[in-house]
């Protein structure tokens, strides 16, 4: 399994976000304190908080889904 801090803080990054890894067939999911949502349901992103980076948790270990997401992946300090 893969996780990684992701930020989709716009409406915009959200769609983004939600279309590339519908694409993917691989289970995601963004963590978000004590919420675990799908990460390929635009409406279950939208119900948590999107100001602060969230975990995302890819069940897979193939990095390339990671390239893809790379606009969104936060460099923790």
């Amino acid at each position: 399994m893969l996780t990684t801090k992701i930020l989709i803080n716009t409406v915009e990054k959200v769609k983004q976000f939600s279309s590339i890894v519908s694409r993917n067939n691989v289970e995601c999911e963004i963590v978000e304190g004590i919420y675990i949502i799908d990460a390929k349901s635009i409406m279950g992103i939208f119900s948590i908080d999107l100001s602060e980076p969230v975990e995302l948790r890819i069940h897979s270990d193939d990095t390339a889904i990671l390239d893809s997401l790379k606009e969104f992946i936060v460099q923790e300090a």
